[in-house]
């Protein structure tokens, strides 16, 4: 598509920080939320571990339904962001209204509703905020140096969506103010900062051609059985299934650890939060803002898939180390978002590239560009597998018998915790280096697809030849 301004400069810097607006949120949720029911709603661990799954399962099944209302012939991606940006904000100060002494069914079913219509705004905003870099470029480079700046931007509200609700709270408490009415207060702040962010990338992308391609026939109105076609079609494509348990097994060994972050910090290093939470987000924070410059550059010489390898492997290594060493003192916990670090820097940076890069791949076997559906799959397993995670946080609290009320928690209980933030983790994410290793789609491949694709669009005579890995 082209575009009618220039996009770089301030525009580029603008669209990069509109991160911001989800990413805020998403980290306070994921490093936070599951501590909020247990310690400060005072819900059972296996209903609070549950709500997180409904919610996010739900989410994560909306994804794929409004990248395929996104992808409409004429559908304009920037304004369905402005359209969800303050409904976005209002549910996430909803999930964290205090309910005081309510019955823990009427808990549950308020806080499952909330989050669900929470977790449907944020897709509203995010499919067709990742989903526009597909229509600005397809340039392999260009893409993977606009998630780069965004990526980096990223660590940013990482830091301020995991720090905010360990400090704030416990200072609104200073100041006189209960404890429940605090938490609601960092969220009013954090709705606030993503509101701004939001609102800035949308601005930004004003005079950007965002509009799905029209089609070049006036089609026949479509039924509603052709979105599930539309997802059959994606989802057998060659490289999708390994793609999707790259993705899925990942998220879920990160969300574990971030979610089991407070019990970490409480049972095992035994720890202040409003101490080492900060030193663990600031560690996660620091190597990413590291890592994530070379992983752009080295995804430029190399490709995304070789990149990723590298220092997922990396991050394995590491969690290994820790769960011999043993997750008991400050030093080791202090290594461990260094760990982290290396592998989350690589994922949020390659991640949507080379969603992307599906997105031709596609185009090139159906003859349809569908960014916003390969987005919001993508996106589906991604939820699920964070859903998944803090869920089984859940179960294994309830089931190793921890209680929200007791200062010292049952052996049984601690060693889950300490392996729920080394070896369960490390497992996930060998699973997920083994399904990026089985990836077929390269650089090299990639260029020749770019090739005969072009080719396939001018009506002239292309081949498969050298991509059959991935269009075969």
């Amino acid at each position: 598509m082209e575009n009618n301004k220039p996009f770089r400069g301030k525009r580029k810097l603008g669209y990069c920080t509109g991160i911001i607006t989800e990413s805020i949120v998403y980290n306070v949720y994921y490093v936070h939320y599951l501590f909020f029911l247990t310690n400060i709603a005072h819900l059972d661990p296996a209903f609070a571990g549950t709500i997180s799954l409904i919610s996010v399962f739900w989410d994560a099944v909306t994804d794929p339904v409004i990248g395929y209302y996104v992808d409409k012939p004429g559908a304009d991606k920037r304004k369905f962001m402005l359209r969800a940006i303050f409904p976005l904000v209002i549910t996430f100060l909803g999930i964290f209204i205090p309910l005081g002494n309510a019955g823990g069914l009427v808990k549950f079913i308020f806080y499952t509703v909330m989050t669900m219509l929470f977790w449907l705004f944020y897709t509203l905003y995010t499919i067709p905020y990742y989903a526009v870099v597909a229509d600005i470029t397809e340039d392999y480079d260009e893409r993977t140096s606009i998630r780069g700046l965004s990526s980096l931007i990223n660590t940013f509200p990482i830091a301020g969506g995991a720090i905010a609700p360990a400090v704030l709270p416990g200072l609104f408490v200073g100041m006189g103010l209960s404890l429940t009415m605090g938490w609601e207060l960092m969220a009013v702040i954090i709705g606030v900062i993503s509101l701004v962010f939001g609102l800035l990338a949308v601005k930004s992308l004003r005079g950007v051609n965002t509009k799905a391609r029209e089609p070049e026939e006036k089609a026949e109105r479509g039924k509603w059985s052709d979105i599930f076609v539309t997802f059959a079609q994606v989802i057998r494509l060659k490289p999708f299934l390994t793609f999707m348990f790259f993705i899925f097994f990942f998220l879920m060994a990160s969300s574990m650890i971030q979610s089991n972050l407070m019990y970490t910090i409480d049972y095992c290093v035994r720890g202040s939060h409003d101490v080492l939470e900060p030193i663990f987000i600031g560690g996660l924070v620091l190597t990413m803002a590291v890592v994530i410059p070379i992983v752009t550059k080295l995804a430029e010489k190399l490709d995304r898939k070789t990149t990723c390898l590298i220092f997922f492997a990396i991050s394995l290594v590491g969690l290994i180390v820790i769960k011999i060493v043993g997750l008991k003192t400050v030093p080791v916990f202090v290594c461990q978002p260094i760990v982290l670090g290396f592998s989350s820097g690589a994922f949020w940076t390659l991640f949507y590239t080379m969603a992307y890069d599906l997105v031709e791949v596609d185009e090139f076997k159906h003859g349809k560009r569908r960014e916003s559906v390969i987005t919001g799959l993508p996106q589906f397993f991604q939820k699920f597998g964070s859903a998944v995670g803090m869920w089984t946080i859940g179960l294994i609290l309830k089931f190793t018998g921890y209680d929200a009320q007791l200062t010292e928690q049952n052996p049984a209980a601690v060693k889950a915790i300490e392996n729920m933030s080394s070896i369960i983790p490390a497992i996930l994410l060998a699973v997920s280096i083994l399904a990026l290793a089985l990836y077929p789609v390269t650089r090299k491949r990639m260029e020749i697809l770019q090739r005969e694709l072009e080719k396939k669009r001018n009506g002239e005579e292309y081949s498969s030849e050298g991509i059959e890995n991935i269009v075969g």
